[in-house]
This record gives C-alpha cells, sequence and structure tokens, in this order.
C-alpha cells in the first residue's frame, strides 16, 4: 500500500512540471511570433524587401531565414538579432520590445 501512494503523490508532481513546459512552451511561440511581427513591421516601413534586407546584412543569411524569422517558426540567435538590427538601422533593443 506505501508502495502505491508513494506514486499516486508522485503523479500530481509530474503533471505539474509538464504543465508548466507547456506553459513555457506556449509563451516562446508568442514571444518568437511578437518579434518576427516586429522585425517584419520595421523592415515594411523602410519599404524593402525580405531579399533587401539580406543583401544589407553582414553575413551570408537566406532569405527563407528571414521569412521564418519573421512568421515566428525559428529562434534567431543573439548575433542574428544583431545583424538585423543593423541592417534596419534601428537598435536591437527596438526589435524584442514587444511589451
Amino acid at each position: 500500500m506505501a508502495i502505491i501512494l508513494s506514486y499516486i503523490t508522485f503523479i500530481p508532481q509530474i503533471y505539474a512540471v509538464i504543465l508548466t513546459c507547456q506553459i513555457y512552451q506556449v509563451e516562446k511561440t508568442e514571444i518568437l511570433k511578437l518579434v518576427g511581427k516586429r522585425i517584419k513591421c520595421l523592415r515594411e516601413s523602410k519599404g524593402i524587401s525580405q531579399v533587401e534586407l539580406v543583401g544589407k546584412m553582414q553575413g551570408e543569411i537566406d532569405p527563407t531565414n528571414i521569412s521564418r524569422i519573421e512568421s515566428g517558426r525559428t529562434n534567431p540567435t543573439l548575433f542574428t538579432l544583431f545583424r538585423l538590427a543593423e541592417a534596419l538601422e534601428v537598435e536591437i533593443t527596438e526589435l524584442v520590445n514587444v511589451k
């Protein structure tokens, strides 16, 4: 009986961990989408295409990666955000200011 009770009390802890992970995943997805929308808005306000943005960035980056970033389907590195900010001629904080 003690084994069963230990097992039963352990189940809610696992459930809480699973719920926490799911909540974090939703927040991460939402943040990526918000940052992506912000980048797209800044790019469009400057009247440049994704291809033109890639041309202004330091280093190699594929235009399809810009599309993935803007749609929130990928998590850009800090260095990529830095290069995007430089290419868009804004501070990096403007890219992630999504209150």
